[in-house]
């Protein structure tokens, strides 16, 4: 039998329930990225391994946690010897395209995709026509030849549709509105977040966008099955960090980490089958389709393949996953480490000292300037500028992360439980965070430890 064709299609900061498939309320949202989970196999314990774009995109691409592969921030791993996955699919007789976010999803630098088409050439990554262009072009320059596929969008990343228009039309940037914009009072506020109305407008333009994500989406799916290669095609879909509002990206948080992965393969995979028992990671992504491919797993890959659960086999291991957070595209640090099972989840910020603020582009919009003005939401702005030690959360329960548990005795036993999970974890994989949760090192310590790891893996990823 022929290797299948390899297609993975990204959202950029897009948050899992913002998807109809996933309960969002918001109607019609993303039409075709339902008919995707209907065709295929939805998971409801998915996660990236870190939320933050390139990291994100990094893990994925390398099948290791960021501080393993050297990827924790904005930069390259240039001259790294991490395998990543593009490089042993070609060892393997695929050809390799992406559309869009280049730089971002190319761990090394000196990498060069066989097809590639950036941000630029696709209207800033918003012009879903362009996508279907770009897909049709690549598919018949493949020859008959297995191909990778990485089809990025920029949306729903910020700027969102509706106060965009200013930015982008000084650079003579110009594409078209999503096929359907949505108006305030249309839209679900997520509980994560206050019912006010400039936060409510924002969630409003960020629904939009979401919906023009969708639009590319069903243009890529509708070039995939004109070009006759749907069939033999292994697809997924997934964001690569949930929503750029505070409590969501570039956090530990269960909305900063948990992603809408779908996933479709026509006679392989149940068609409106979901996975409700198990956890996936981002860098489970890279073996699972060497795997599909046929082709052998690098040494030094930390995720593991979930192929057989694809197929609709169990895999008892997938009760938790572990992620973490290095530092915002600022190159500010800010360390995080989380672990999270189906009810309960346990984070330590390691750079809280009740001083150091925490800054991130969420922040610039109209959803945090209306937090700061309302006196209800006073406590949640604190939380969020200075964060606490350890957070626990019944996310069963408490899903938005509403009431930390840490301090709770009733809750004892687990905050013990997930701090010794996390602890074996730090072990198993090196963390060099471990030092300071065991308190053998200060906090004062470890963040200039952490300053200067920053500035070395910036130099090298930048170096030519």
């Amino acid at each position: 039998m022929s290797k299948p064709n390899i297609v993975l299609i990204t959202a950029d900061d897009m948050n899992w329930n913002s998807v109809g498939a996933y309960g969002c309320r918001t109607p019609e949202c993303t039409p075709n990225i339902d008919a995707l989970a209907a065709a295929g196999m939805r998971f409801n314990f998915a996660h990236i391994t870190i939320a933050v774009c390139q990291p994100s995109r990094g893990a994925i691409m390398t099948g290791r946690y960021p501080h393993k592969s050297g990827q924790e921030g904005f930069h390259h791993i240039n001259h790294s010897p991490v395998p990543l996955l593009t490089e042993e699919l070609r060892k393997g007789g695929y050809i390799t395209g992406i559309l869009g976010k280049v730089g971002h999803s190319s761990p090394k630098q000196e990498y060069r995709w066989d097809y590639l088409q950036d941000m630029p050439e696709l209207a800033w990554g918003r012009d879903p026509e362009l996508y279907y262009r770009f897909t049709r072009e690549f598919l018949a320059q493949t020859q008959g030849r297995p191909f990778f596929l990485m089809a990025n969008s920029h949306d729903p990343h910020r700027p969102f549709h509706g106060n965009d228009a200013e930015l982008y039309g000084k650079q003579g940037i110009t594409y078209p509105p999503p096929s359907r914009v949505f108006k305030p009072e249309e839209v679900e506020v997520p509980g994560f977040l206050p019912d006010l109305p400039e936060v409510r407008r924002e969630i409003a333009e960020y629904a939009s966008s979401c919906r023009r994500c969708d639009d590319s989406v069903g243009r890529i799916i509708a070039a995939l099955k004109e070009a006759g290669v749907y069939e033999n095609t292994l697809i997924m879909f997934l964001s690569d960090n949930g929503m750029a509002f505070p409590f969501s990206k570039t956090n530990c948080y269960l909305h900063s980490t948990k992603t809408p992965w779908i996933a479709c393969w026509p006679g392989k995979i149940k068609p409106g089958s979901v996975d409700a028992t198990h956890f996936i990671n981002g860098i489970d992504y890279m073996p699972t389709v060497l795997e599909a491919a046929g082709l052998p797993i690098p040494a030094g890959v930390d995720g593991r393949s979930f192929l057989p659960v694809l197929l609709g086999g169990k895999d008892a291991a997938r009760t938790r996953v572990f992620t973490q957070f290095h530092e915002t595209h600022g190159k500010r640090r800010y360390p995080m480490r989380c672990v999270q099972d189906k009810r309960f989840g346990y984070i330590f910020n390691p750079w809280s000292d009740g001083q150091r603020v925490f800054k991130n582009e969420s922040q610039a919009g109209r959803t945090f300037k209306a937090m700061q003005a309302d006196p209800g939401s006073a406590a949640r702005v604190k939380l969020f500028l200075y964060r606490v030690w350890e957070e626990l959360y019944d996310f069963e329960n408490d899903p938005d992360a509403l009431v930390n548990l840490a301090d709770d005795p009733r809750y004892r036993t687990e905050l013990e439980r997930l701090r010794g999970e996390l602890e074996a974890w730090m072990v198993e994989h090196g963390d060099p965070a471990l030092p300071v949760f065991r308190k053998q090192q200060s906090a004062a310590e470890f963040m200039a430890e952490q300053e200067r790891r920053s500035k070395k893996l910036h130099a090298e990823g930048n170096r030519q």
